[in-house]
């Protein structure tokens, strides 16, 4: 899979960026605060994903404008299609391939596959689970249509039982848990599709992890993933009845896949709080290696790769092994001073003021 072309209108500071891709290594330079991470960025909302930066729909939107759009000339084993991303403040945001729309936004992910590095990475290990939930589910959905579906199903259920739980206001009655028991059933089914799909993704996405620490790191220390989901032990029907009155008394659900976490043992100890810096870092480049390897293999294309500015956050023995690991397929890299470790050959380099591209 390669973008040939890219089209960004009132996205971030890009009024009309009109941008010619290379197939190999394009390297793209400027100052700070000018656009470069806005360019990563739109390059990532193509697979269907979120923001990479957190970023809500109206941050994507320039100023003083209700509308952006992405657009992209993208070719898959030869074949060209078209995708028109619409991102709107008024209404919800569309998206289509080859002029028909898809269902879901996530479903972009079937056309477009794009894996990203950024310095903010050190969170995958340090940050709260939610972004570790998310990086897997992310990871799973870009090949795994069915997950996809059910992970919508399942937020879908998960906010229809929190709203019921507040709005019960912390008193039980016989409405409340007859409409629980349909909700509950629902829940239920979703939740322990969507473990078992986690548990055997890291059970397939964890050895490629650790080689990837070790050539990384340039040491031999054991990297070991594990799904933390207590609600698996006595399965989530049992698990929601045991909190059943808590969850009456706060008005949310307190268990299922959306307080799960992925444990990340180096040394068999905990790496948000055991491990060094340089190790996180090393841990997090790894996870980003890990997971273009797993669409790779899965779905038999070759992902986007994007680098936001990663070697200026690496010393220069982890930046050249990062370098080392890098698959050959089509990337963009983001540089403030244009200075790229040894091994990194741009066949285009591309400069950016004020959201305007030159050398394109």
């Amino acid at each position: 899979m390669i973008i040939k072309r890219l089209w960004l209108t009132n996205f971030r500071n890009h009024h009309e960026t009109d941008v010619e891709l290379n197939n190999n290594t394009t390297l793209v330079v400027g100052l700070n605060g000018h656009g470069k991470t806005n360019l990563i960025e739109g390059l990532y909302l193509l697979s269907g994903a979120r923001s990479f930066r957190g970023a809500k729909v109206d941050a994507l939107i320039r100023s003083g404008h209700t509308s952006a759009y992405v657009r992209a000339e993208v070719e898959q084993q030869g074949r060209p299609s078209l995708i028109e991303i619409e991102l709107t403040t008024q209404g919800r945001s569309k998206a289509q391939v080859n002029k028909q729309k898809v269902k879901r936004f996530r479903d972009l992910g079937d056309t477009v596959r794009a894996v990203v590095f950024s310095p903010d990475d050190l969170e995958l290990i340090k940050g709260p689970p939610a972004i570790r939930r998310s990086m897997l589910d992310d990871t799973i959905a870009i090949t795994n249509p069915e997950f996809r579906a059910v992970r919508t199903d399942f937020d879908h259920i998960l906010r229809q039982r929190n709203n019921l739980l507040k709005q019960a206001k912390g008193r039980t009655s016989v409405d409340l848990e007859t409409n629980l028991s349909i909700w509950n059933d629902q829940l239920v089914t979703a939740a322990e599709f969507i473990g078992d799909t986690r548990e055997q993704f890291i059970n397939r996405f964890g050895p490629a992890v650790t080689d990837f620490y070790q050539q990384v790191a340039g040491r031999d220390d054991p990297v070991v993933l594990q799904l933390d989901a207590d609600w698996r032990h006595m399965g989530l029907a049992e698990a929601l009845l045991t909190s059943h009155s808590d969850e009456v008394r706060r008005g949310m659900t307190l268990v299922g896949p959306h307080r799960d976490d992925l444990l990340v043992l180096l040394n068999s100890l905990p790496s948000r709080s055991h491990a060094s810096q340089g190790e996180q870092r090393s841990l997090a480049l790894a996870l980003r290696l890990a997971t273009y390897l797993y669409i790779e293999e899965v779905s038999g294309d070759q992902p986007l790769v994007l680098l936001d500015d990663v070697f200026s956050e690496l010393d220069e023995t982890r930046a050249r092994r990062l370098v080392e690991c890098l698959p050959n397929s089509q990337i963009v890299l983001t540089s403030a001073t244009g200075t790229v470790p040894d091994g990194v050959n741009p066949a285009q380099i591309l400069n950016i003021n004020e959201g305007q591209i030159h050398g394109a």
